[in-house]
C-alpha cells in the first residue's frame, strides 16, 4: 500500500487476461510476482484497444498509477493483492503465439508431461514454482560461498579439460584437434587438482565445481552436476567434518530450517547391519536384526539352505504389522525382494494366540517373543549372504515405513557414516577395487592388515546423510608416496601404468605434501531437498533426461563430417 499514488513503469508477461465487458483485468507477471493492471473506461482508447487484444505470455510494458483496490476486490493470495495499476500507456514489446504448454494453471490442474516441459523449457521456467527453486538455488550458492570465505577458504577454479582419472564412472572424452588421437576428459571431480593445491601451499580451497559422469541416470543423478568442493591442509577427520557441518547448517538456515551440529555418527558396518544401506533414514526406529541363532534350530527349509552356505537370517520386527500389513502387502514385498536378487521374503504374523504366515507353522509365541515379535506384530525375514539381504531389507524397510505411514521421530536426521572399507571385492573377479577412490588414506590402525586382509581395512572416509539421502563424501588423502604406490598395486596397476596415469600426482607427493583432506557436497541434491522438489530436474535450469538427452536444445546431435575430419574421428555404424 506504500506505493499508492505513485506512477510506475512495469514490464512483464501477460499471465492472464479477463475481459468483463466494461473493464479488462490483466495479470502482469515477472520474477518478483504478479500485479493486476485494470483497464477501465477512463483509460486512453489506445490502451483499451491494446488490452482487449492481449494474448497469454505476450510481453508488455505498462506506465500508470498505483491505486488501492476496493475492499471487496482485494486478493490476499497475492503480495500485491491490495493494489492495482491504472495504465496511461500499454505497449506490446514481445508478441507471443499460443504457448506449447500452459504457464498459468488453475488450482489442481495437472502439469503437462515432464518430457513436454523439458522440450519447452523456456516456458516451463516461467512457472513461479520453477523460478522460486532457482532463486533458492542462487541464495544457497551465495550462502555457501560466504560461509566458506568466513572460514578462510579460497575459491579457486580447476580445469574442465583434464586427464582421465578413475573416479568410479565413465569419463566424457573430448578429442583434441591439434593432437590427433589424443583426448581430454571432462572432470568427474577436481580431486587430484585440489590435492595438488594443498601441495602448493594454498591450504584451504573451495570451488562451486561443475562435474561430469557418463553413467546411468536416476531422479537424483545428472550427467553434469554441481558440487561444493573443499579441501584443507593440516587437518584430520574432525576438522573436515566441522567445516562441512558449518556449511550444511548455514544452507538449512538459508532455507528457513534450523538444524544444529555436531551430527551423530554411525560406522559403515553398523549402518549396513542395522539398515542395510550406507545412507540410512534415521528418522525411523525400525531396524534390521540378526535372527540366525534364534531361527537356526527351527528347521525352516527357507532358512536352512542359506545357513548351510554360511549365510545369515535377518529381518524386521514390524510393530503393529500383524494387523496393518495385508497379505497383498507382504506378497508385493516378497516380489520386491526377488527383483533385487533375493530368494524371497518369509513372513510371520502374531495376533493373540494365532500365528500365521509363510513360515508361521514353525514358530510359537515363545520363539516369536525371542525375536521381539509381540501380539499384533509381524516379522519380515530374509535369508542369504549380506550382499543380497542388505539391499533387500533396506528396500523392504522403506516400503514398510511408506505403507504403514510411520511417523518420524525427527524432522531432520543428519548423520555421519564413518569407517568405510578401503577396498571392496570386484563382483566378477573378487580382486580388490577401491570403495571410493584410490587417493583415500587407510585407517592408520589397519595398515598391518594390508598384506593378508585388505578387505578388512578401514578408510579415513566419511559420508554425510540426511533423511536417507547421501549429501556428499570425503576423506583424508594419502600423502605418503609409498602408501599411494601400495594402493595402486593392490588395484593391479604396474609402475609404468602408475607413472603414465598418475605421474603428476606422485611428483606432487614427492615435493613435500602436508596432511590434507576434503569433501564434496552434492549441491543439486541439497537444493532438491530444501525446495521439496521431486527430482533434480526441478532445480536445474536446463537438465538432461534419464536418457542423458537435452530435449530443449536437442543434444547430443550428430557432428558435421567436416568437424569430425578436423578431429581425426570416423564414426563407425
Amino acid at each position: 500500500m506504500q506505493h499508492v499514488g505513485q506512477r510506475v513503469r512495469l514490464g512483464g508477461w501477460v499471465h492472464r487476461r479477463r475481459d468483463l465487458g466494461g473493464i479488462v483485468f490483466v495479470d502482469l507477471r515477472d520474477r518478483a510476482g504478479i500485479v493486476q493492471v485494470a483497464v477501465g473506461p477512463a483509460a486512453p482508447e489506445d490502451v483499451r484497444r491494446t488490452a482487449g487484444g492481449l494474448t497469454g505470455e505476450t510481453v508488455v510494458e505498462v506506465e500508470g498509477e498505483v491505486v488501492a483496490r476496493p475492499g471487496n476486490m482485494k486478493n490476499p493470495e497475492l503480495a500485491t493483492g491490495d493494489v492495482e495499476v491504472h495504465p496511461s500507456k500499454l505497449t506490446v514489446v514481445g508478441l507471443a503465439v499460443t504457448p506449447a504448454i500452459p504457464v498459468a494453471r488453475a488450482k489442481g490442474e495437472e502439469l503437462p508431461s515432464e518430457e513436454l516441459r523439458l522440450k519447452h523449457r523456456h516456458l516451463d521456467l516461467r512457472r513461479p514454482e520453477m523460478q522460486a527453486n532457482l532463486v533458492l538455488r542462487h541464495r544457497l550458492l551465495q550462502r555457501a560461498r560466504r560461509t566458506l570465505t568466513e572460514l578462510e577458504f579460497l575459491e579457486i577454479e580447476t580445469p574442465i579439460l583434464t586427464k582421465p582419472t578413475p573416479e568410479g564412472a565413465r569419463d566424457y572424452l573430448v578429442p583434441s584437434r591439434v593432437h590427433p588421437g589424443e583426448f581430454y576428459a571432462l572432470p568427474q571431480s577436481p580431486q587430484i587438482y585440489k590435492q595438488l593445491l594443498m601441495v602448493a601451499g594454498l591450504d584451504r580451497y573451495f570451488q562451486i565445481a561443475r562435474c561430469f559422469r557418463d553413467e546411468d541416470l536416476r531422479n537424483d543423478r545428472q550427467p553434469e552436476f554441481t558440487q561444493i568442493d573443499l579441501e584443507a591442509s593440516f587437518v584430520g577427520p574432525e576438522d573436515v567434518l566441522g567445516f562441512v557441518e558449518a556449511v550444511l547448517v548455514a544452507l538449512w538456515d538459508e532455507a528457513g530450517q534450523q538444524v544444529a551440529g555436531p551430527f551423530p555418527r554411525i560406522t559403515w558396518r553398523e549402518a549396513m547391519e542395522r539398515y542395510g544401506t550406507d545412507k540410512p533414514d534415521l528418522r525411523y526406529e525400525l531396524a534390521i536384526t540378526d535372527w540366525t541363532t534364534q531361527v537356526g534350530p527351527l528347521g525352516v527349509p527357507f532358512f536352512d539352505a542359506a545357513l548351510k552356505n554360511g549365510a545369515r537370517v535377518r529381518g524386521l520386527a514390524v510393530k503393529g504389522g500383524g494387523g496393518t500389513l495385508s497379505r497383498k502387502d507382504v506378497d508385493q514385498l516378497a516380489e520386491t525382494a526377488k527383483q533385487l536378487g533375493g530368494s524371497g521374503l518369509a513372513w510371520v504374523k502374531r495376533q493373540g494366540e494365532q500365528i500365521s504366515g509363510s513360515v508361521g507353522k514353525y514358530f510359537t509365541a515363545d520363539t516369536l517373543g525371542a525375536l521381539g515379535i509381540g501380539d499384533g506384530d509381524a516379522a519380515l525375514i530374509a535369508a542369504g549372504p549380506d550382499r543380497v539381504t542388505s539391499p533387500v531389507l533396506d528396500r523392504v524397510r522403506q516400503e514398510v515405513i511408506r505403507r504403514l505411514g510411520a511417523q518420524p521421530t525427527a524432522t531432520h536426521a543428519f548423520a555421519w557414516v564413518v569407517d568405510f572399507p578401503l577396498f571392496e571385492p570386484d563382483p566378477e573377479t573378487g580382486k580388490p577395487v577401491f570403495a571410493h577412490h584410490p587417493f583415500t588414506a587407510p585407517h592408520p590402525d589397519d595398515l598391518p592388515l594390508g598384506r593378508k586382509s585388505p578387505f578388512e581395512m578401514r578408510a579415513l572416509h566419511y559420508d554425510v546423510v540426511y533423511n536417507g539421502n547421501e549429501l556428499g563424501s570425503g576423506s583424508i588423502r594419502i600423502t605418503d608416496r609409498q602408501v599411494q604406490y601400495w594402493v595402486f598395486h593392490q588395484l593391479g596397476l604396474s609402475d609404468d601404468e602408475i607413472a603414465k596415469r598418475f605421474g603428476f600426482l606422485i611428483d606432487g607427493l614427492n615435493s613435500g605434501a602436508p596432511p590434507h583432506g576434503g569433501f564434496a557436497i552434492g549441491f543439486d541434491r541439497v537444493v532438491m531437498l530444501l525446495a521439496g522438489a521431486a527430482s533434480l530436474r526441478d532445480v536445474i535450469a536446463f537438465p538432461k533426461t534419464t536418457a542423458a538427452r537435452a530435449l530443449f536444445e536437442g543434444a547430443p546431435a550428430p557432428a558435421h563430417p567436416a568437424d569430425l575430419r578436423a578431429l581425426h574421428i570416423k564414426v563407425e555404424p
